[in-house]
């Protein structure tokens, strides 16, 4: 039964085929060189924003770790952001494996609840 059934399927698909012909239109793909589209081809809207940042070497939402600094109340560690306010993860020592969250916001300088490190947010503007 389930042979009869494949043999139908494949004299319905040499059928159609026929029926396009040689004269059929090409098959166009959305990737530029006909192949599969790469991120940025299918990136849209903030995402795409975030990709053409990342390449001119800016990161909008500070994933790296930020530059080294003190981070002494006078000389606190900066984070950029594109919002009033951001969540910072702190790691108090270097051997640490747990990470001390909290809510960072514009115009002020925070430290962290556990070791005292000083974080200030400092806008970032994305191109648009």
């Amino acid at each position: 039964m389930v042979q009869r059934l494949l043999q139908g399927t494949r004299v319905l698909a040499v059928q159609a085929l026929r029926a396009c012909g040689p004269s059929r239109a090409a098959t166009r793909t959305m990737a530029s060189g006909g192949g599969i589209p790469s991120d940025e081809e299918q990136a849209t809207g903030l995402e795409r924003e975030i990709m053409m940042a990342a390449r001119n070497d800016l990161y909008p939402y500070n994933l790296l770790a930020p530059k080294a600094t003190p981070g002494t109340k006078e000389e606190p560690n900066l984070v950029p952001s594109i919002t009033d306010k951001q969540i910072v993860g702190c790691i108090c020592e270097e051997d640490n494996s747990s990470v001390i969250w909290f809510w960072l916001q514009k115009g002020k300088t925070q430290c962290c609840p556990n070791c005292g490190t000083h974080y200030k947010l400092v806008p970032h503007q994305l191109s648009h």
